[in-house]
């Protein structure tokens, strides 16, 4: 039987808008195996966000427990929290959100600033994250100097710069085109099946949904299995 990596039971999610209670996730029930790659599909609103945001502790249920890697994030301070995710979860978006004034090499390396490693090893954690992304040969190009692609292929270096079990991805391929697209899913992939890493990645691209193991689909806040055509 495959370990579990996260765990959500029994998990409901209600955000307060003016008088009126909105439940966006309802008595959800997830487990995640090391080593999976989830894709999640659903249309705007559904809860996909909130979830991946429950995964990677930016935000707590309402009701109910968020487990990953062995610790209770619903039961964590946000320092705690915080202090969690330098070194447990990459985040990769759909925009790129690097710094302009820096290198491919010092946006990968940013990370790191909040980890005891001295300036040697940051950079070489961050020349490898860059080599694993197929851009050692571009460490010293700022984003302006970058296509698309390579900002994102940045983006997901410095999402595994910090070797983390889990990869949250939202949307990582919404603004590339579909040969760009295919080329950072099969990284993905490559991160899943070579790297060791998990990935729960939200999109609304059913062609992204087929690199990954299974999808599942959301909807009025719950997750059922998509059923293959």
């Amino acid at each position: 039987m495959s370990e579990i990596l996260a765990r959500l039971e029994g998990v409901s999610r209600i955000y307060q808008k003016g008088k009126e209670k909105v439940e966006v996730l309802h008595e959800l029930n997830l487990e995640i195996p090391k080593g999976d790659f989830i894709a999640i599909m659903g249309p705007s609103g559904s809860g996909k966000t909130t979830l991946l945001n429950l995964l990677g502790g930016l935000d707590k249920p309402t009701a109910g427990t968020v487990t990953v890697g062995g610790a209770e994030l619903s039961a964590m301070s946000n320092s705690q929290l915080s202090h969690w995710r330098s070194t447990n979860v990459g985040f990769i978006f759909q925009f790129y959100n690097l710094l302009p004034v820096l290198t491919a090499l010092r946006n990968v390396e940013l990370p790191l600033l909040l980890t005891d490693f001295n300036s040697k090893e940051r950079v070489k954690r961050a020349s490898i994250a860059l080599d694993i992304v197929g851009l050692a040969d571009r460490a010293k190009h700022y984003p302006r100097e970058l296509s698309g692609g390579q900002e994102q292929r940045v983006a997901i270096a410095r999402a595994i710069v910090s070797d983390p079990s889990l990869l949250l991805c939202d949307e990582p391929t919404g603004d590339l085109d579909r040969e760009t697209a295919d080329e950072i899913l099969r990284l993905l992939q490559v991160l899943n099946r070579e790297h060791g890493k998990t990935i729960v990645m939200v999109t609304h691209d059913a062609q992204a949904a087929d690199y990954a193991n299974r999808t599942l689909h959301c909807d009025k806040g719950t997750l059922e299995a998509k059923e293959a055509a």
